[in-house]
């Protein structure tokens, strides 16, 4: 067999993923797995073996509900035919397995710097030189946005050229914070530590990233979290949807001027972020997710509290909402504003709320669902135009489905708490893919232990790796004064792009 199927959060023998010659690798990915109409690629990447670099690639099958996962053991010297030709979605993982390591893929459009990472091949590659597309033309302009920006936004440089207020091109450059998230996954030994890196990987998915380092860590270690445990985890990821949706619906209505939209939805996301205050003693969830347990047991009080904050905001932000989707200086900006296609966003990997408002069905609650969304058999939203408002609009009908979900789990949750287990020591040689869809979309954790069950590889994917190249195509024609609401409706995280 040219590649093997899993499960998510499945532990497979690391052996067991089959090593093809990269002809045959390029082949089986290019002219078998992804021609599939419900596939995309979750992860790729590198690893080195020696002197070698060993090709690890991660093809999510979405009808199927299985990854398949293939590799190629390759020398860094090597020249290789480039996937992306065939899949632009492989662009940015082409280019990071380059930048990481120095190998050509021939036929990749452009090898630029992906992280400018502390350990880069070519040290050459800085942030000062960093090769921006141009056009010589004496009737168009160039603006630059960033990096360094207002308040606690993170650095991150936008290249704009424009004919007048037109908006023809737009480059983002990334890369500044050189954090070694996952170096120090590695060099950190105690779980604690780790657990702790995982949950700072991007602040405002806290949850997201805990829960898929936390699933990844069990499934090395043979643990099976009990079903409260389980629950707790869904209501967890689900309350951090609901809470950073309504920030963005105010956030959006900022960038359009429309303050009553921006006063309310902001003042509703308060009482959702604070019940994490309430439940784990931070607003942000922080400490509440830990492998094999959780330090804060959710409680019939608690979710007594929740229904009662829930009851509040359910009526006023359905209310603000209509208000909205139904005011045309709203619908003015909003509609047809920042179009990513159904067809472009296929084309470029697009994941999560984004790409389900361009008519994509990609969800890993519903395609290769764990715990306690295996119960459920959850039903994306998607939206068919993929502009600014259906990236609203998509928030607004997913807060209320994650309302009615949150308040099942109420009513079936056993809230039974088992004491903590221990779970230090993983299985040898062992391999895994978590995936969960935070509120931003689809979340990759891939781990390899070595022969003593330590970490010997950790992978992190953050959704943004996907969008921001939807961004960047969103705004091509627009007028430059959209770009904060198209920027906005997709809300990306710079710190979860630069691991």
């Amino acid at each position: 067999m040219d590649y093997i199927s899993i499960k998510n959060n499945q532990r497979i023998k690391f052996a067991e993923i089959p090593v093809l010659a990269y002809a045959d690798f390029y082949n089986v990915i290019v002219n078998e797995l992804m021609i599939k109409p419900d596939a995309h690629c979750v992860n790729y990447y590198g690893l080195p073996v020696g002197q070698d670099v060993q090709l690890i690639c991660c093809i999510a099958d979405d009808s199927a509900s299985i990854i398949n996962v293939l590799s190629a053991k390759v020398m860094p010297s090597y020249k290789l035919q480039s996937i992306t030709e065939k899949y632009l979605s492989f662009h940015l993982f082409e280019r990071e397995i380059h930048e990481n390591f120095g190998i050509v893929f021939e036929g990749h459009p452009w090898f630029k710097p992906v992280r400018y990472p502390y350990n880069a091949v070519d040290k050459s590659q800085t942030i000062a030189n960093y090769p921006f597309y141009q056009i010589d033309s004496e009737e168009l302009h160039e603006v630059g946005v960033g990096p360094i920006h207002a308040g606690i936004i993170e650095p991150g440089h936008f290249r704009f050229i424009c004919n007048g207020e037109q908006i023809l091109h737009l480059e983002i450059q990334l890369g500044y914070q050189h954090r070694g998230l996952e170096t120090l996954m590695l060099e950190k030994k105690k779980l604690l530590q780790r657990a702790t890196l995982a949950e700072n990987i991007t602040g405002d998915t806290t949850v997201g990233h805990s829960v898929a380092f936390a699933n990844a860590w069990e499934s090395l270690c043979a643990f099976v979290p009990d079903r409260q445990l389980q629950m707790e985890r869904a209501f967890a990821i689900e309350n951090e949807r609901i809470a950073i949706h309504t920030g963005d619906l105010s956030g959006i209505c900022t960038d359009i001027a429309y303050q009553l939209g921006n006063s309310v939805f902001g003042r509703l996301r308060t009482p959702v972020i604070n019940y994490f205050q309430r439940w784990a003693g931070n607003r942000f969830a922080k400490g509440l997710i830990r492998p094999g347990k959780t330090n804060f047991p959710f409680t019939k009080e608690l979710a007594s509290q929740w229904i009662d904050m829930i009851s509040a905001y359910q009526p006023d932000f359905e209310e603000m909402a209509d208000r909205t989707f139904d005011l045309p200086s709203v619908l003015s900006r909003i509609e047809r504003t920042g179009i990513v296609t159904t067809e472009t966003a296929m084309q470029i990997g697009m994941v999560g709320m984004a790409g389900r408002a361009s008519g994509l069905t990609r969800d890993i609650r519903a395609s290769h669902p764990f715990g306690y969304y295996s119960e459920i058999g959850y039903k994306p939203v998607t939206e068919p135009v993929g502009d600014v408002f259906c990236r609203a609009r998509i928030r607004y009908e997913e807060i209320l489905k994650s309302i009615e979900m949150m308040k099942t789990i109420i009513d079936t949750m056993p809230y039974e708490h088992k004491p903590a287990t221990k779970i230090e020591s993983a299985e040898p040689d062992s391999f895994v893919v978590s995936l969960v869809e935070g509120w931003r979309g689809e979340i990759c954790h891939c781990a390899i232990t070595d022969s003593n069950g330590d970490l010997r590889h950790y992978k992190v994917k953050d959704p943004s790796f996907h969008n921001w190249l939807g961004l960047a195509l969103a705004v091509r024609n627009n007028g430059i004064s959209d770009f904060p609401i198209c920027n906005k409706s997709f809300d990306l995280s710079y710190s979860g792009h630069d691991l």
